[in-house]
């Protein structure tokens, strides 16, 4: 068994990770419904899943300070 200084200090360490991941900012971005919308057919035609035609796009961001 652990002595209790040891438990102590881990349980304060648990509170300020909780504490720490509680206060960062979350963002949540609006999806239209549509976006989720099942391909023709249930499968995809070609071997990367992507339909002919279909606009496609890239975001990048950039996480850290």
């Amino acid at each position: 068994m652990l002595p209790p200084f040891i438990i102590d200090q881990i349980r304060r360490r648990e509170e300020v990770d909780h504490f720490r991941r509680d206060q960062q900012p979350r963002l949540e971005l609006p999806m239209p419904m549509d976006a989720y919308r099942p391909l023709p057919g249930g499968e995809p035609s070609s071997g990367d899943g992507v339909e002919p035609g279909l606009e496609r796009g890239v975001i990048i961001v950039e996480l850290g300070g």
